[in-house]
């Protein structure tokens, strides 16, 4: 292929994107007020030379998080579309709504409470260009003082008994048993393959997606998807990256804080019994099942006595 005839290529795939959306942004809300504002101003400034529109998909959200939202986008002049579902549907069915309409080349979730730098959307998206095999991939991500959050970092695929040992709190008492879980081995300056990344920043390629069907797994409410569909991603043949190319600030689970602990603890064991159904022999999960009630009575009386 001659030098004339390459950049002749080139120049129609730039002129194709250019008129075509690169990105779609999809936020699920629950009352986030605080943070979505700043979040979808930092998400604009981060695609300076790509094509991006936010969905907001709104799971009942009883403060003014939708108005901001909107109000936003106006003030941005930028394309904030917002889907209200009226009620708390769950973290991945709120996202597979925001993909009904999503426009663009790629899929970035990301959670109310993330901050992104300027430019870095284009640069991850010009990196997952240029990484075909790559199904999903995740930065670095740090806290509001630019230390590596170990809360946000990937994780090795979860087992039965490491679970079994959080539903019973083992390791508020001796947490190095899940070292290996949470790979406190994880160098955050590699760029490298890992098992699972957090859903509170996941870049995943159309692709993947038109081969799942879904975002994440409709069978879960929250917890654990984020988990499985990097699963699904390696099952289908793609990689799942780390790269620290660029870094974003997770504030970490603002909305949840505002949940009690019963409530969290029903809902992450419901969704670690789901995964584990899915992907183990019955012979594994049923020890989830057998000690998910303790698990939901601790947290209870954390509840009562706080």
């Amino acid at each position: 292929m001659g030098g004339l005839e390459r950049e002749m290529i080139l120049s129609v795939i730039n002129n194709f994107r250019k008129n075509n959306m690169d990105l779609s942004i999809i936020t699920v809300t629950w009352n986030a007020k605080e943070n979505i504002s700043e979040q979808i101003e930092s998400v604009f400034r981060g695609c300076k030379n790509i094509r991006c529109e936010e969905i907001i998909s709104d799971n009942g959200s009883q403060d003014d998080t939708v108005e901001i939202a909107v109000g936003t986008g106006r003030d941005l002049s930028a394309p904030v579309q917002v889907i209200e579902n009226g009620a708390n549907i769950g973290f991945g069915s709120a996202n597979n709504k925001g993909l009904k309409i999503a426009q663009g080349e790629f899929l970035l979730f990301l959670n109310p409470d993330m901050r992104v730098e300027e430019g870095s959307l284009d640069v991850i998206v010009e990196w997952m260009r240029q990484h075909p095999d790559v199904g999903i991939v995740s930065p670095k991500l740090v806290d509001q003082f630019g230390k590596f959050n170990w809360d946000a970092s990937p994780r090795r695929f979860p087992k039965v008994w490491e679970q079994v040992l959080l539903l019973l709190k083992v390791p508020h008492f001796v947490p190095t048993l899940l070292d290996r879980y949470l790979m406190k081995d994880f160098n955050p300056e590699l760029e490298q393959e890992v098992d699972s990344v957090r859903g509170s920043f996941m870049l995943v390629r159309r692709d993947l997606i038109k081969k799942l069907g879904w975002g994440f797994d409709p069978r879960y409410f929250f917890w654990f998807e984020d988990v499985d569909t990097c699963r699904e991603c390696w099952k289908a043949g793609y990689k799942v990256m780390y790269t620290p190319i660029i870094t974003a600030v997770d504030y970490v689970g603002q909305s949840f804080k505002k949940r009690k602990s019963y409530w969290k603890q029903k809902n992450f064991s419901k969704s670690m019994l789901t995964y584990f159904r899915k992907w183990e022999p019955w012979y594994k999960w049923m020890w989830i099942a057998v000690f998910r009630p303790v698990g939901m009575g601790v947290a209870f009386l954390v509840d009562l006595f706080r």
